[in-house]
């Protein structure tokens, strides 16, 4: 297999619809405009390549890596990001199943990143009942469970020696306030993803050099 760092950087985003980006032009969601970033620092970069889809799970991403032929490895990548769990929640999925959906995943990400722990960048699950879309939920109930499977991812990736970014906070304080949302009234809007992108760009560009881990 040819070497990841060989020619342009090669990035493959894993996801659910926070990574492919639901109600926003594909230029305007977090890899991409964290790519543009970095290129426009002097980094070279292909697109990022996404396998995300609105509504998945663990579950159906592991699916999707092997249906998409991502995984068993036939490619190896100088970034793989990695953003689920969302939809595990929201379906109120056991917290030791989706530990173990969510190793899962991690170790997939870790060998398609040469087995590079260091070249994989993981972001946190926002809230998403802060937003108007939770409007009659219980928003205390959602934002403690979001914590808990953020808990759970954290410490599986700082222990494997892989990159954590918490956008979390940010989804909380942006979450009511239209100019940030999609249209949905759920998903982030541009402005959301621009602040995401600020925030992980310095950590994806050290997750590129196959840097160790700077936690945020």
């Amino acid at each position: 297999m040819a070497s990841p760092l060989s020619g342009a950087a090669r990035w493959l985003a894993l996801g659910d619809s926070y990574t492919v980006g639901e109600g926003v032009a594909a230029a305007e969601r977090w890899p991409e405009r964290v790519a543009e970033r970095l290129r426009s620092g002097g980094a070279a970069w292909t697109p990022p390549r996404v396998l995300a889809a609105t509504g998945w799970t663990t579950d159906e991403l592991l699916a999707a890596m092997a249906r998409e032929r991502v995984w068993p490895v036939t490619q190896r990548f100088a970034l793989v990001s990695l953003m689920v769990g969302v939809n595990d929640q929201y379906r109120g999925r056991d917290a030791a199943a989706f530990a173990r959906s969510f190793g899962e995943c991690l170790e997939r990400a870790m060998a398609l990143a040469s087995d590079a722990s260091a070249r994989v960048l993981v972001v946190s699950i926002p809230d998403w009942g802060v937003t108007p879309f939770a409007a009659g939920r219980d928003r205390e109930a959602i934002a403690r469970d979001v914590d808990a499977f953020n808990a759970i991812e954290r410490a599986r990736v700082e222990g494997a020696g892989a990159h954590w970014c918490d956008v979390t906070a940010l989804s909380r304080r942006h979450g009511s306030d239209p100019a940030f949302l999609a249209a949905d009234g759920l998903h982030p809007g541009p402005a959301a993803y621009a602040a995401w992108a600020e925030l992980l760009a310095p950590v994806a560009g050290t997750a590129m050099g196959g840097r160790a881990p700077t936690t945020l």
